[in-house]
């Protein structure tokens, strides 16, 4: 399929045509790609949502998704129409992908063209029409899992040395488990965040909500323990090391923080380590985002109420905070097994 079958060509403002011979100009001041990413705050975010619509500009040129030279920062978005979203949303159908993952490139979708929009590139009738395209609905099982207390312990005995980096791995992943937070929320902490007498981390969370992360004692004490090897200079809680254990410095000298790829790499490093001793720890893959499901799961299961554990992870509704929910399926069997019956039929009781 051609990018003319795909996509019918759209007269640009310039008189030029949305084609594969032809090359629409992209103001780099103006550029709704790089207005959108840079109004997001999270690094996670900007990395999530650029590789989304680099692949929508791929669908569009009707090149593969993993050909990097085509991006979605060199693609003219205001050039858009209803016709081209709509064939656009058919095409990402074709994908195969999961309805959140679909809806989730919807959304890019969207926001690129209302960026093109506030930078009158795109008029507003134009742009309203452009946009108004359907969620994929589904109902799917919930992604991730529950992290039962067994894996935890390996996943921290491979760190059980005192080399510089099992100390503080130790201490983040006790930290990721006792405390809900984010991969990204963790990795951008500083020394000054933690506060060794409330046993809080101070959090930065999405849309620049700021929130208290409390740890129980028996995680501030691996915390304490990492401070002692990292030392008190000012910077990142948990920096990136050199391979010699030495944190390394940002532009400033201080220790330099790490990004949230290098915890998913620790991460999948110690559950590789760990899946030694249990192979059943390796069956099944261990993300970060999991932590934080197990950690709402454990709230919930301690009896804590839904509005308090919303609070702690720092969700806007309690109905996120229960789709969290990853408690293995004994949990729910038990909550059924608490029913019972009558102990005698009204069927067999004799009348008077």
């Amino acid at each position: 399929m051609t990018t003319a079958d795909r996509l019918p060509a759209v007269a640009a403002p310039a008189g030029e045509l949305l084609a594969d011979d032809v090359v629409v100009r992209v103001d780099p001041i103006r550029n709704p790609y790089r207005s959108y990413l840079d109004n997001l705050r999270s690094p996670g975010s900007k990395t999530a949502m650029s590789g989304c619509l680099d692949r929508l500009a791929r669908i569009i040129r009707g090149k593969p998704l993993d050909d990097r030279a085509v991006t979605g920062e060199d693609f003219p978005w205001h050039v858009l129409r209803y016709e081209h979203t709509t064939r656009l949303r058919a095409e990402i159908l074709k994908q195969g992908w999961s309805a959140a993952y679909i809806n989730k490139h919807l959304v890019a979708l969207r926001r690129v063209l209302k960026e093109a929009w506030r930078l009158r590139l795109l008029p507003a009738e134009e742009y309203q029409r452009a946009i108004d395209l359907e969620q994929e609905k589904a109902s799917t099982l919930p992604a991730g899992r529950h992290i039962p207390s067994e894996a935890l312990a390996v996943l921290l005995a491979v760190c059980d040395h005192p080399r510089p980096a099992d100390v503080r791995d130790r201490a983040m992943l006790a930290t990721l488990y006792t405390s809900g937070v984010r991969r990204e929320e963790l990795v951008t902490r500083d020394l000054a965040d933690w506060d060794a007498e409330t046993n809080g981390i101070r959090v930065l969370g999405k849309r620049s909500k700021e929130r208290m992360a409390y740890v129980p004692d028996d995680t501030a004490a691996l915390i304490e323990e990492w401070i002692t090897v990292r030392g008190r200079t000012p910077g990142a809680l948990f920096p990136a090391l050199w391979k010699g254990g030495r944190p390394r410095a940002d532009d400033h000298g201080r220790p330099a923080r790490m990004t949230g790829q290098a915890l998913r790499k620790m991460l999948t490093k110690r559950v590789g380590q760990a899946a030694k001793f249990d192979p059943a720890i390796g069956k099944q893959p261990i993300r970060a985002h999991d932590f934080r499901r197990t950690f709402i799961g454990e709230l919930l299961d301690a009896g804590v109420d839904l509005a308090t554990a919303q609070a702690l992870v720092g969700h806007s509704s309690p109905a996120t905070t229960a789709r969290y929910d990853r408690r293995p399926e004994k949990t729910r069997r038990a909550a059924v097994n608490r029913l019972r019956l009558p102990g005698e039929s009204l069927v067999n009781q004799s009348p008077g």
